[in-house]
């Protein structure tokens, strides 16, 4: 007895154990995620043509509200660098950033239908290259875009992701002109973050440490940065460089930042057209991000694409009737999360309660981060997201699983985020239906006996309009002479077409080619169509 209780006690003391690792582990990924979401949100709402403010109340509403509405683990939520075009456009087409705000109010409801509808379930169609292709893709592009970060060259909003950028130049050519505007504290401060979380991958007690490797090189670099002011050498780093969050230290900053949306424009058809356009592209965005956030879940959960359409709707609407911009999942928190160690939904709320305190309690500490050191956490991020056994795994496994796979990294790159997923998932959707339509729905078994030859096409279990140039050239092929069965009994549909099809062949052309054709299964399967078929054909 005292034995069974002193087991029960050590497995009481061992869960508690687990769980407070877990929620402190969950607490310091949440600090991570924040770090990059901080200046994500601000560039992505600078390079939307929005408010700054618009952009984190994008980022407090996905970390606070779809995060505890959620069904996903690791998914983080925030302002869309892919949205960011289509919210510029928006903005300039509806003439107000307040006419703006109720298009995403009413996109919200959208998504609401949405998630009703069950529309997620076009998640489960993405294909899995490009869905790897995806995660790739944004590896590339976050090391690719933060490089003019690390060398101090902060000429593009922190969080870009669009090849032809505003000021003329594109991601190749930012880069080859970051080397010619280094500013040496923040090269020094990048560098020696970068180098530090490199090393600290390589050892437990740094990676796993009470505070997490990217918290001590952003405190580090703070420190340093100090250390350049104060020491008034060339190296000081600018407030340019540095993360810059709005100052909301009293009710009338709150009040003259705060945005409502204008309902007078309720009845103006642009309102629901650009409506549409951001609830679908957001969408997509969502579900196809939510599915990648999973596909590198260490513990490989799977989230409900419903319901996160349902929480992102609510969300939406919250934002719009608050002044924010609209918000996706985003893949480049959401790796990041899961690279700090977040693991429940607690990583994604604390996020959200940081940026809220970023601009109400501490924005004069915030302000003081470099640019750079947040540069170096995204490019480690991106590193493992890009890492080349990906690539040689991906080759590996043939043609139509590494085509589109490339594809999507390739139209990523060179035009944005959303694009190049609509490019990648048409790529990817041809060659699943080129692999399904590779193999015949059907068997051909030649049947020999005394007296006749006789070819037996049993069909399988689904025969659809696509199969009909496939079953046109096996049928084409058919000597003269030849007594050919058509077996539908495993057959549990066949597309009208295809009907349609047999009985031109059995009319037209089998007796012009002097071949014998006998049907079997049809009748009983099918009632209207078919039977105009048996009724002059022998079974």
């Amino acid at each position: 007895m005292t034995q069974k209780m002193n087991n029960l006690q050590d497995q009481q003391e061992k869960s508690s154990y687990q769980t407070f690792f877990s929620l402190r582990r969950d607490f310091v990924a949440g600090i991570v995620v924040f770090l990059v979401a901080l200046p994500l949100s601000l560039g992505i709402a600078l390079a939307s043509g929005a408010p700054l403010f618009s952009g984190i109340l994008g980022g407090i509403v996905g970390g606070l509200l779809v995060g505890l509405l959620s069904g996903s683990a690791v998914s983080v939520s925030g302002p869309s660098a892919a949205l960011a075009s289509i919210v510029a456009q928006q903005i300039t087409k509806l003439h107000s950033f307040e006419a703006f705000l109720l298009a995403v109010v009413v996109a919200g409801f959208l998504q609401v239908i949405l998630g009703i509808l069950k529309s997620g379930l076009i998640a489960e169609f993405f294909p899995s290259s490009v869905l790897k292709g995806l995660l790739a893709a944004t590896g590339i592009l976050i090391v690719l875009k933060q490089i003019p970060h690390l060398l101090g060259y902060d000429s593009i909003p922190f969080g870009d992701t669009f090849f032809l950028e505003g000021n003329g130049e594109n991601t190749f050519s930012e880069i080859s002109s970051s080397f010619l505007h280094i500013q040496m504290g923040a090269l020094f401060i990048g560098l020696f973050a970068l180098s530090f979380l490199l090393f600290a991958e390589r050892f437990s007690f740094l990676k796993k440490g009470f505070l997490p490797a990217p918290l001590l090189a952003v405190l580090g670099a703070v420190t340093l940065g100090s250390l350049f002011h104060r020491a008034g050498t060339p190296w000081s780093i600018s407030p340019s460089h540095l993360v810059s969050v709005p100052q909301i230290n009293n009710f009338t900053a709150l009040m003259k930042a705060w945005k409502l949306p204008d309902f007078q424009k309720i009845f103006s058809s642009d309102i629901y057209v650009a409506a549409f356009l951001i609830a679908t592209s957001a969408s997509l965005e969502t579900l196809l991000n939510l599915k990648a956030a999973d596909k590198i879940d260490p513990q490989q959960r799977l989230s409900p694409p419903n319901r996160e359409l349902l929480a992102h709707g609510i969300a939406n609407i919250l934002l719009g009737l608050m002044g924010g911009i609209p918000i996706t999942s985003a893949i480049v928190r959401s790796s990041t999360n899961i690279n700090a160690g977040g693991r429940s939904p607690l990583a994604t709320i604390v996020h959200g309660l940081l940026l809220l305190g970023s601009i109400v309690i501490i924005p004069h500490w915030i302000n003081q981060i470099p640019l750079a050191v947040l540069a170096a956490i995204l490019i480690v991020v991106g590193i493992k997201l890009a890492r080349p056994g990906l690539f040689l795994a991906m080759w590996r496994e043939g043609a139509n699983q590494f085509v589109p796979f490339f594809v999507t990294i390739i139209a990523i790159i060179f035009t944005n985020l959303l694009f190049g997923i609509l490019i990648g998932l048409t790529t990817g959707l041809f060659f699943v239906l080129y692999s399904n339509l590779r193999f015949s729905p059907w068997r051909q078994i030649i049947e020999n006996n005394d007296s006749e030859k006789l070819l037996r096409f049993q069909f399988g279990s689904h025969l659809s309009f696509l199969n009909k140039p496939f079953l046109n050239e096996a049928l084409d092929k058919i000597p003269s002479g030849t007594y050919l069965l058509l077996d539908a009994h495993a057959c549990e549909y066949i597309d009208p077409d295809i009907l349609s099809f047999i009985d031109d062949y059995v009319h037209e052309k089998a007796p012009i080619r002097n071949v014998h054709v006998h049907l079997l299964g049809f009748r009983a399967k099918y009632d209207s169509f078919s039977k105009e078929i048996n009724s002059t054909i022998p079974t």
